[in-house]
C-alpha cells in the first residue's frame, strides 16, 4: 500500500514545478510570441467559434493574428475537422498569451501522463526509458511549437493500456486521435477487422460516441462548421504548400498537378495492413503489432509535420527495452535524434524538406532495433 506522505510529497512537488514553469512562462512570453507558434492558430480558431463566427475564415483569422502583433500577410489557419474545435473554444474566452501559457502546461501534462502510462504497460521497469519523451524530437518540436501532437500521443498510449480491461474508454481515448485522422488511416482499418473478428465492437461505440458528442457540441457553436471546413480544404493555396511527408515529396517529384499521387502511398499503407493484421489475426497485439502499424501510418499519410512524429515515442519506446544492450542500436538512434534536433534547435520551418527523412528513419531504426533483439536472443 502506498504511504499517502509520499503521495501528498510527490502531488506536492508536482504543483510545485508546474507553478514555476507557469511562471516562466509568464514573465517571458508574450501576445506576440503567441503568434510566432503554431498555437495561434487553435487561439484564432477558438475566439471566431466564442463568438459564433467561421472559424475557417481566413480572412477574419488575418486580422485576428495581425491584432494581437502578427508580422507578414500569411494567415495560420487550422486544418483540424470540426469535431476538433471544442478544444479551440476555451481559448475563445482567453487572451494569446494566458491561452498560450495554458496550453504549453497542459501539452507539458500530457506527454508527462503519456510516459507514466507507458511506464505501466510496460511493467513498471526500474529503467527510466519512458522519460525520453521528453527529449524525444517530435516532442521538443510539438511543445515549442505548441502542436497537437502530444494530444495524439496521449490517445495512442491510452488505447494500448485500456483496450483489453476497459474497452469503452480505451475508444474514447481515441477521439484524440481524431484531430488528425488522416495519420491513422490503416490503423481504422486493422481497428474495424479486429473488432469485427473478435465480434465485440466496445472501442469502436466508445470512439462513435465520444465522436458523436464533440460534433454535437461543435455544431451548437457553429452549425454550417462542415461545409466551411471542406471550402478551406478546397482553397488553392493549401494545395500549393509543400508538406514534408513521403506522399506529398512523391507528388512534387512525379507530377505537381497529379494531386492523387499523394493519396497512393496510404491507399497501399491500408491494404498492406489488412493484410498484416489477417495474417496474424489469432495472435494479433495491439503492444506489439500495433506499434510497427502505427510506424507505416505515419510513414505513409499524406499530409503531417515532423511535430506529429510525437505518436511514434511508443514504438521507438518499445524498441529501446528490447535493444537497450545493443550499442549499435544506441548509436543509430543517436545519430537519427541528433540530425532531428537540428531541425528543432536551428528552428528549421516545418514545411521544409529537410523534415523529409525523419519519418523512414524512424521506421528503418525501429526494424534494425528489433532484429537485433531477435539476433540476440537466437544467440542466447
Amino acid at each position: 500500500m502506498k504511504n499517502p506522505l509520499r503521495v501528498l510529497a510527490a502531488a506536492c512537488m508536482v504543483a510545485a514545478g508546474a507553478a514555476l514553469v507557469a511562471g516562466i512562462y509568464a514573465i517571458g512570453i508574450t501576445d506576440k510570441n503567441a503568434t510566432e507558434r503554431d498555437f495561434i492558430q487553435y487561439w484564432a480558431a477558438g475566439q471566431q467559434l466564442a463568438h459564433r463566427c467561421n472559424p475557417y475564415d481566413v480572412a477574419a483569422i488575418l486580422r485576428l493574428e495581425q491584432s494581437i502583433g502578427m508580422e507578414g500577410n500569411t494567415p495560420k489557419v487550422s486544418l483540424s475537422p470540426p469535431v476538433a474545435l471544442e478544444f479551440a473554444l476555451p481559448l475563445g474566452h482567453l487572451g494569446a498569451k494566458t491561452g498560450l501559457i495554458l496550453w504549453l502546461l497542459l501539452e507539458l501534462a500530457c506527454a508527462g501522463l503519456a510516459a507514466w502510462v507507458l511506464w505501466f504497460l510496460h511493467g513498471r521497469p526500474l529503467s527510466r526509458w519512458h522519460l525520453l519523451v521528453f527529449a524525444f524530437p517530435p516532442t521538443l518540436s510539438c511543445l515549442t511549437a505548441g502542436q497537437l501532437g502530444v494530444f495524439f500521443l496521449l490517445g495512442i498510449v491510452l488505447f494500448l493500456q485500456l483496450h483489453g480491461a476497459r474497452p469503452w474508454m480505451a475508444g474514447a481515448a481515441l477521439f484524440l486521435c481524431a484531430l488528425k485522422p488522416h495519420l491513422f488511416l490503416p490503423c481504422l482499418v486493422v481497428l474495424l477487422l479486429w473488432s469485427a473478428c473478435r465480434r465485440n465492437f466496445c472501442v469502436v461505440a466508445g470512439f462513435a460516441a465520444s465522436l458523436a458528442a464533440s460534433s454535437a457540441l461543435s455544431l451548437c457553436f457553429d452549425p454550417q462548421a462542415w461545409t466551411q471546413y471542406f471550402a478551406l480544404l478546397r482553397s488553392a493555396r493549401l494545395v500549393d504548400v509543400f508538406i514534408p511527408t513521403v506522399s506529398v515529396a512523391l507528388h512534387f517529384l512525379v507530377d505537381r498537378n497529379a494531386h492523387w499521387l499523394e493519396f497512393l502511398p496510404e491507399a497501399i499503407a491500408c491494404a498492406w495492413a489488412a493484410w498484416y493484421y489477417w495474417s496474424r489475426r489469432d495472435r494479433w497485439s495491439w503492444t506489439e503489432h500495433g506499434l510497427l502499424l502505427l510506424l507505416v501510418s505515419m510513414l505513409a499519410t499524406p499530409y503531417a509535420w515532423f511535430t506529429d512524429e510525437a505518436i511514434l515515442f511508443p514504438a521507438i519506446l518499445a524498441a529501446i527495452y528490447r535493444s537497450e544492450r545493443s550499442l549499435r542500436a544506441w548509436i543509430v538512434l543517436g545519430v537519427i535524434a541528433a540530425a532531428s534536433l537540428i531541425g528543432v534547435f536551428r528552428e528549421i520551418p516545418l514545411p521544409s524538406a529537410f523534415y523529409v527523412w525523419t519519418t523512414p528513419a524512424w521506421l528503418a531504426w525501429y526494424l534494425y532495433a528489433m532484429r537485433e533483439n531477435q539476433s540476440a536472443s537466437a544467440a542466447i
